[in-house]
């Protein structure tokens, strides 16, 4: 579920083209704010899908055929969408101890929370329902995506930050190599395009301000015009299975999760360490629990922000941990869907998947003027690229000096 529409084909479609889903913020007043774009869902789409027949769960009080929103936070209506579509193509019905929920998100319903606390504040201390912090809270994100399809095992939140939703999904993988979980709905979600988070971003100064009148050139990361990252919002939600069990059912494979890592800077506490050890160190461990070597990762799917000194580390870091290869590929998924950040993980594991698929690589769009700091990297700049890979390394950066690297393999 992203800013292009529902389902992984429409995402797959937009991405693979190079297509933009940030737009100017309309559903509500950014007059106050520096930053004016985000890569949101539109309401109007939800709603839609809702209708279609995708509501959540069968409570009279929810309405026909669309989740209530004082009763639901955006994350859950589209973290239960995803999953649902996630269990589809699985080929798998859902419901019963077999299958379980790990999934990663950074905010939870924090729409909900502003728009209870607006209330409060305001002293309409009779309109602030009842469910304002079960429905706000980060953990009930994998308990409505449980109860709503009726799974009754393991159901978890990580809340990394940035990282949440890679770590989740190298949470989940360890625990079905361990013999803990059989099958696990894992992935990411997460929906902040919000009145506090747009201004509490453009005050920290790390989102784009400069193509407010421009919005799909906003996000452009490795360019030397960036400026900042575009807030988006997304759930990217995967059923994770082990090889034998996925085999014995028939199931069709897209990837396999070789390896996962994750290390943490104890730096600052929105700041990278400019010298970046610890992210090499993150990138190095996770090719090494996969077996692979620097030669046998075809693809990288970075970070990406689009903020110039997030970029810059990343890149350099790469550049050093793949020093042997013989070519470096790689792009960034927020050039286009923005930062969906807990979901940014996921969102980024799955188009590596796809592309893993498709034999096509994604672009970074708006690579008109790459940065010429950055030397040693292809880009993928502005067009998708025919390649089929073997390996591909997946990087996630967080808040808090947080750093997780997930290797997928081919699967056939």
């Amino acid at each position: 579920m992203s800013a292009f529409g529902v389902g992984r084909d429409v995402f797959w479609d937009h991405i693979s083209r190079g297509v933009s889903g940030t737009r100017a913020i309309t559903e509500f007043d950014v007059e106050h704010c520096a930053c004016r774009v985000a890569a949101a869902i539109p309401d109007a789409l939800l709603d839609a899908a809702d209708a279609a027949g995708a509501d959540l769960g069968d409570d009279a009080e929810a309405g026909v055929g669309r989740a209530d929103p004082r009763r639901y936070a955006k994350v859950s209506r589209i973290a239960v969408l995803a999953a649902r579509e996630a269990l589809a193509d699985a080929g798998l019905s859902g419901g019963g101890r077999g299958i379980g929920v790990i999934v990663g998100s950074g905010a939870g319903g924090i729409d909900v929370a502003e728009r209870q606390y607006k209330e409060f504040y305001a002293g309409n201390y009779h309109r602030v329902s009842p469910y304002a912090i079960p429905v706000s809270i980060v953990g009930i994100v994998s308990s409505e995506i449980s109860i709503a399809l009726g799974l009754n095992g393991i159901s978890h939140v990580l809340s990394t930050g940035c990282t949440s939703s890679t770590d989740a999904i190298g949470y989940a993988a360890n625990l079905i190599r361990h013999g803990d979980a059989e099958v696990l709905v894992t992935g990411g979600a997460d929906a902040c395009v919000t009145p506090g988070m747009i201004l509490g971003f453009s005050r920290m100064r790390a989102v784009a301000t400069h193509f407010n009148d421009r919005p799909a050139e906003a996000s452009r990361p490795f360019d030397s015009a960036r400026d900042g990252f575009v807030l988006g919002e997304g759930a990217w939600l995967m059923t994770l299975e082990s090889e034998t069990h996925a085999k014995a059912r028939g199931a069709r494979i897209y990837a396999y999760v070789d390896g996962y890592a994750s290390t943490c800077d104890a730096y600052h506490r929105v700041q990278m360490d400019p010298d970046g050890v610890e992210i090499v160190r993150a990138m190095t461990e996770a090719m090494a629990k996969a077996g692979r070597t620097a030669s046998d990762i075809g693809y990288v799917n970075f970070h990406g922000t689009s903020t110039m000194l997030n970029d810059a580390v990343e890149a350099r870091c790469v550049a050093r941990v793949l020093a042997d290869a013989p070519v470096i590929l790689g792009s960034s998924t927020k050039s286009m869907i923005g930062h969906p950040q807990g979901a940014s993980g996921a969102a980024g594991i799955v188009a590596t998947a796809l592309a893993m698929t498709h034999d096509l690589l994604p672009p970074t769009i708006n690579l008109a003027h790459p940065d010429p700091t950055l030397t040693g990297i292809d880009f993928l700049a502005n067009t998708a690229r025919p390649a089929r890979i073997e390996a591909a390394l997946c990087n996630c950066l967080g808040f808090g000096s947080k750093n997780s690297a997930l290797v997928l393999g081919r699967a056939d």
